[in-house]
């Protein structure tokens, strides 16, 4: 089987609606200035982005079992569009209407993960799900990148601001969404001969591989998150950059290093094992999270900021192909459970802001550290 591009993408269009979702990242350094919260308020800003996946994932991971993948992608799309579309309807009147805005975006991201991670497997040639999974969190990078991207060329360029950035992912969605729509998608079906339920899912769960696995969705994302939330607070900190003028270069280039990698990664998975690679990009995140103590000018930062995001960017498609791998029959379920623990991206920037603010920003990064530390740990773990 050869990749079916006409099939794919709108798959990867997906993936790049996926990373609009991320959008309260690159927000909350912003906001944090412009209405002086604490570290630990403005970990709560990204709560609202990604508390739907604790609460949809596994509900839409069974709907989806009955309904078909491309009906939850289609789903994700109308909802994303929506919650960017009420904004511009309202003129951005409002704080409580934006928060409605980005609850709704983060819906719609939910059902677009829950959705597109496994559909990647039905368009992709035997073997190759790692790598295409790897190729759509690149495009999910992009979206991703976007977020701390326009906002600075709006500035910059135009006059505008971050206000911009829900216009033109309106259309974008828009466009994925009716190529989705006539696309004609064959979804692999699960031999497991019974259909997902919540009994299921949770016994699921209790399969010590499975839960170690989304236990490791569930820290990578929140180290993620916070490091796209936290990065232009640390340029301010150790160099003093000015946040609302210069901080955002510091989530931009966590992003660039993003796509880069996972890039290199669909590349590098062509001839390497995703066990293997999950070890080595692992480690060199590690590396990377000890460069932000150790630098000294801000050129040292980005270096290291780089090899912090050259390392993050492989570790998602990794823990879920490798997992979804492991147990295809009960892929929808697996969805879900991984989906959910992108929650993570809620709570452990809160985590990470409860320390900043009791010790220092400095300590905050040590939480990142031990999320990371737990995956390398565990990309040594044999399954029985």
């Amino acid at each position: 089987m050869k990749n079916n591009y006409l099939k794919s993408g709108p798959i990867f269009l997906a993936f790049l609606c996926m990373g609009f979702g991320d959008v309260v990242g690159p927000l909350t350094s912003q906001l944090q200035a412009e209405y002086e919260l604490t570290n630990f308020m403005a970990g709560l800003v990204t709560f609202m982005g990604f508390i739907m996946f604790g609460l949809l994932s596994v509900p839409m991971g069974l709907v989806q079992d009955r309904k078909g993948k491309k009906f939850v992608l289609l789903l994700g799309m109308i909802t994303a569009l929506a919650g960017l579309v009420l904004p511009i309807l309202g003129n951005f009147s409002s704080f409580g209407l934006l928060l409605g805005s980005l609850l709704l975006l983060g819906t719609g991201a939910t059902l677009l993960q829950v959705a597109g991670n496994p559909i990647m497997r039905d368009v992709s040639p035997e073997g190759k799900y790692s790598r295409n999974l790897s190729f759509g969190q690149f495009f999910k990078a992009i979206g991703s990148l976007s977020g701390a991207l326009l906002p600075l060329l709006a500035a910059q360029y135009w006059g505008l601001d971050w206000k911009l950035l829900f216009p033109v992912y309106a259309v974008i969605v828009l466009i994925a969404g009716v190529y989705l729509w006539f696309v004609k998608i064959e979804e692999k079906k699960d031999d497991s001969g019974s259909p997902a339920s919540f009994g299921s899912v949770l016994a699921l769960l209790k399969n010590p591989y499975v839960f170690f696995m989304v236990l490791a969705i569930f820290l990578y994302v929140g180290a993620e998150v916070s490091m796209s939330a936290k990065l232009p607070n640390y340029l301010e900190h150790k160099f003093n950059f000015d946040i609302q003028e210069l901080g955002l270069w510091g989530t931009l280039f966590f992003f660039l290093a993003l796509m880069t990698g996972r890039f290199l990664g669909g590349v590098i998975l062509n001839w390497m094992s995703p066990s293997r690679f999950l070890k080595i990009t692992t480690l060199l995140a590690l590396v990377g999270i000890a460069g932000l103590y150790v630098a000294t000018s801000a050129t040292m930062g980005f270096v290291a900021i780089f090899v912090i995001g050259l390392g993050f960017a492989n570790i998602f498609p990794l823990v879920f192909s490798i997992t979804i791998d492991a147990m295809p029959e009960r892929s929808n379920e697996i969805s879900g459970l991984m989906v959910t623990a992108i929650i993570g991206g809620a709570i452990v920037p809160v985590i990470f802001g409860a320390v900043a603010d009791i010790f220092s920003l400095m300590a905050g990064f040590i939480v990142t550290l031990v999320c990371i530390g737990y995956i390398f740990g565990l990309s040594f773990y044999k399954r029985k």
